[in-house]
Parts: C-alpha cells; structure tokens; sequence
C-alpha cells in the first residue's frame, strides 16, 4: 500500500532515506532548514514543504532525522503532532530518546525512535538494518514501509532500547577498528605488504574470534566466567608481550593499554583464573 510520508532533514542520511521511499513509489513531502538541499528530490517528484507544521500536517507518517535530539524538539516545536506517527530516526543517547518520546507523546503523536545502522549508501539495499523501539502500533501499522529503507527489527517498547543497542553495536566497532589500526600500524612499520596481510589472514581471524563470542554473552549472563582456553593470566602475558613488541618496533600501542590495564586490574584480585568473559565486572 502506497503511503503519504512527510521526512524533515535532508543530509546524507535524511536523503537517501526519503529517496528510497520515492523509489517504492512513496507520496513524499519533504523538509529542510536549507530548501536547496531538496532541489534534487523535488526534480524526482517529491513535494517541498515550506515549513515544519507543513510538513507534518501533509502525512500521518512523519520521519525526522536531524542533527541531534535538541534539533528535533526545536524543529517541531508548535506544530500539532495530534494524530502523527513520528518515526525519530536521529542519533541520540538512551536518555535522549526517552525524553523525546515523552515530548512527542505530551504534543498527542505517537513516537517510535530507531538507530541506523547503515551509511547512506547503503539505505534501500540488502544489509541495511534500522533498529526500532516505542509505539508497537506504529511499527506494526508501517513496518512495510519501514522495511523499504532498511530491514526493520522492533527491538522492544521502551523507546530507551534500540538507541542502547545502537551504541552497542557502534561500541563493538570501535574496538575492532581499534584492534585493525594497531595491527596495521604494525605491519606497516615493518614494511610488510598490508593490504595481504589483512585479506588472507587478519580478516580470517577475527572472523573465528568473532565466533566465540556468544559463548562468552552465555557466561557473562550466568555469572560464571572459567574457562578451559585461555585464562586472564596468559592474556596478561600475552598482552605484556604485545606491549614491549610494539614499543621494540617505534610502534604506539595505545589504542591496547586500556584493555590491557583492566586485565591487570582483574588479575590482581587474584581472578586470574578466569575467562575473558570476566572482564565485564570490571566495567
């Protein structure tokens, strides 16, 4: 079923989200505090609104991604949210979200909040993933269309859990990047060929590594954190050694100290017995 949906903010992200549902043969008004920014979807057939209250009044979905949460209650602020699904896809923090779900919900709209986790690029293709909490009405009553953007998963009706989970994901990217850069940067020094080194063997290990880790989401829900493999100890060791390889090779090693400083934390409580796992007490 083809739907009247209103998007406010045209960055990178607000656009290809607004193009992909123009693509699914969508109505579309959009919004911009800069109207030059929707010259290019207008030539493709959206309708421009001139201002906030248009566009919400134009849609009974609203889609809003902008700058920051702040931005959000800014931009909306007077307009008549009575009878609107808002569908807040802008980065924000668990608390954030809360507190914009309530303002919405003061204003009679009803919110579902979502964490993107794509680039823009990649909205409207396979392996896009936008999460969702809040209103369950809303994400069952537009779930198709939801589902035109990115592949939609409703993660809970707190709207706290799905920007939590965001962070996250985003938090587990770091510290592989982080692990990929000290790698690199160690390779690199040492004038080996690095583009070889990270296809035919670092890329393959992490990919094993990645694998233990929902044995370790199981011990760190059960409290119980031996391990038959490799203790804290020997990653103490081994990671003392790292330490000095790296320093030996004029290389920093500090996107690691920080990991290595909590396992030292952890064995001097004398749990050097356990798993990685056990790590997560100390956080």
């Amino acid at each position: 079923m083809l739907e009247n949906i209103s998007v406010l903010g045209l960055g990178l992200m607000g656009a290809a989200l607004a193009r992909s549902l123009m693509a699914a043969g969508h109505h579309v008004t959009v919004w911009n505090r800069t109207p030059a920014k929707a010259e290019p979807l207008v030539a493709e057939g959206a309708v421009l609104a001139d201002s906030p209250d248009e566009a919400v009044g134009a849609s009974p979905l609203v889609i809003v991604c902008l700058l920051d949460h702040a931005s959000v209650t800014e931009t909306l602020d007077g307009t008549p949210l009575a009878g609107r699904a808002v569908v807040n896809l802008t980065t924000g923090r668990p608390v954030e979200a809360r507190r914009t779900a309530e303002w919405v919900a003061e204003r009679g709209g009803d919110y579902l909040g979502g964490g993107i986790m794509a680039v823009p690029p990649m909205i409207g293709q396979p392996g896009a993933l936008i999460l969702y909490s809040g209103s369950r009405p809303v994400y069952d009553r537009y779930e198709q269309v939801l589902s035109v953007m990115a592949e939609p998963r409703f993660t809970g009706t707190d709207p706290e859990s799905a920007p939590l989970l965001d962070i996250a994901m985003l938090t587990g990217m770091y510290g592989q990047i982080a692990g990929f850069l000290e790698a690199a940067a160690l390779v690199k020094a040492a004038g080996l060929p690095l583009r070889d080194f990270v296809t035919t063997l670092l890329t393959p290990w992490l990919h094993a590594m990645a694998a233990q880790q929902a044995g370790w989401a199981g011990n760190i829900e059960s409290g119980e954190h031996g391990t038959e493999v490799s203790n804290l100890e020997i990653n103490r060791a081994g990671l003392e050694n790292l330490v000095r390889a790296f320093r030996e090779q004029n290389v920093k090693p500090d996107l690691l100290l920080p990991l290595k400083a909590v396992i030292d934390q952890r064995t001097a409580r004398g749990l050097g017995h356990e798993g990685l796992s056990g790590l997560v007490e100390e956080l």
